[in-house]
């Protein structure tokens, strides 16, 4: 009779955290590129009270195991890795990733992050960060930041991710000082391309290219607070390149992608966890009137 009371126990635990992440998804339903949580039950060791037996030569048949289950656990949190929708702007510094891949920021340590939130922002100097100052990486055009259309790296995988930068001035990108940044866009390939012009004439300039990255198992990235992931053990290795080649998805200047939450769902699973929640709650209560009932066998 104890396990009935421990088995309800281990339900109301188990559905307990399955409570706190749909509560974390329903909070985060407006979160720019937040992936959903999902909790998998699995059940616990059983007791064997009769073990299971084969047909004898007498002509009897089998006989099934007997085993008594003692209970639930949280089998995985797992993290729905699906793509959300994409939300228009009409910012420039707003992308969104459509397809597979995430941003690589980095900061003041060295330390590499991964998002699909694409809310960035230039700082004084012009370099592309995020709303927490961290560095939007990517790559430099050979031959360096130059006017006119340069390509981008051969070997995206082994090249060095650079931070990017948009500059104001002309002089920075190999015009004379006279010449201001005017416009910029970027392409769907991460390709950023900055308009300056002096009044008289207007030039443009490869600035470089959005790094992309992507992971066997985009599943196992831990998250990192502030919309970032980070790699784990069991996510793989990054996988660096650029926005439209093979694998990686293509990039919406404009566009942020929205959470990947379902509403309806969530609802209905908050219903199903709080009917379960309640019917492990009687099952201990009534095993504590059963056991009352033996205790008072004893008048």
């Amino acid at each position: 009779m104890l396990r009935s009371l421990y088995a309800g126990v281990s339900g109301m635990r188990s559905f307990q955290t399955k409570m706190d992440v749909i509560s974390n998804n329903i909070a985060n339903v407006n979160t720019t590129g937040f992936k959903s949580g999902r909790v998998k039950f699995q059940d616990m060791l059983s007791q064997t009270v009769a073990n299971a037996q084969g047909p004898t030569a007498n002509g009897l048949g089998g006989v099934n195991p007997q085993q008594v289950g003692l209970g639930v656990k949280v089998g995985s949190i797992d993290t729905i890795m699906t793509g959300g929708p994409l939300q228009p702007t009409n910012r420039d510094l707003d992308f969104a990733m459509e397809g597979e891949g995430f941003f690589i920021l980095r900061d003041a340590g060295g330390t590499n992050f991964y998002t699909r939130d694409g809310a960035f922002f230039t700082d004084h100097e012009g370099n592309l960060v995020n709303a927490s100052g961290l560095l939007v990486m990517g790559y430099l055009p050979d031959g360096g930041i130059g006017t006119g259309d340069k390509n981008p790296p051969t070997d995206p995988q082994n090249a060095t991710l650079q931070k990017l930068t948009i500059p104001y001035n002309g002089d920075q990108v190999g015009l004379d000082a006279d010449y201001e940044l005017q416009d910029f866009t970027i392409d769907a390939t991460g390709k950023i391309i900055g308009v300056y012009s002096n009044g008289d004439m207007a030039e443009t300039a490869t600035l470089g290219y959005l790094a992309v990255s992507k992971f066997n198992n985009p599943e196992g990235l831990e998250k990192a607070g502030n919309n970032n992931y980070i790699r784990s053990n069991n996510s793989g290795e990054p996988e660096n390149g650029l926005a439209g080649e093979a694998g990686f998805g293509y990039i919406r200047q404009g566009f942020l992608e929205m959470s990947n939450v379902d509403l309806a769902n969530e609802f209905t699973e908050m219903i199903v966890t709080s009917r379960a929640y309640q019917a492990n709650s009687r099952s201990i209560t009534t095993s504590d009137e059963m056991l009352m009932e033996l205790i008072n066998l004893k008048r």
